[in-house]
């Protein structure tokens, strides 16, 4: 088993698309890059703590690869908003791959190299690719919120407008 670390934005609308890939055994949402110990939602919020929320996956190497997962996440982001993805602005709502081995760094660079010369953004992709740092899980109710508020969860990913760029860029959602 291995980990990838992602962040793009609010954690309720990354978890879904990773469950769904077959090789993907777990996805957690929280929070991570900062410099706060066992940071909550509202400090991550606040923008004082350093952390983005992110998700953890434990994935299995031998059925899904860790280049799959990055064009997951790249189909699932705006990489280049500098101030946060969609609706949500601020700091904890910036995009970033945190990678665990030197294997995923090369692997993150080649695919957003990649994304630049072929993907259909006008804009520069500025997802910077850094080093995981600790992980701290988010509080029960944010874990698995697709599942457990699906009618609150699609409401929000329309609004906020991740749903119709998805769309848009990819030609589905």
């Amino acid at each position: 088993m291995e980990k990838a670390t992602f962040a793009g934005g609010c954690f309720w609308c990354m978890v879904g698309p990773f469950q769904a890939q077959e090789g993907v055994t777990n996805v957690r949402s929280g929070y991570t890059g900062g410099h706060t110990e066992d940071p909550t939602y509202r400090e991550v919020c606040s923008d004082t703590t350093g952390h983005v929320e992110a998700i953890q996956i434990d994935f299995d190497p031998g059925v899904v690869s860790y280049d799959r997962l990055l064009e997951i996440f790249w189909m699932n982001i705006d990489p280049t908003d500098a101030g946060g993805q969609f609706n949500d602005r601020g700091d904890s709502y910036k995009t970033a791959i945190f990678y665990h081995s030197d294997e995923q760094k090369d692997s993150a660079e080649k695919s957003r190299t990649q994304l630049e010369k072929s993907g259909p953004f006008e804009g520069k992709v500025i997802t910077p690719i850094v080093p995981a740092k600790i992980f701290y899980d988010a509080e029960e109710e944010h874990q698995d919120y697709h599942l457990k508020n699906p009618f609150h969860y699609q409401l929000y990913k329309r609004g906020s407008g991740r749903a119709g760029f998805i769309k848009k860029h990819w030609g589905n959602e």
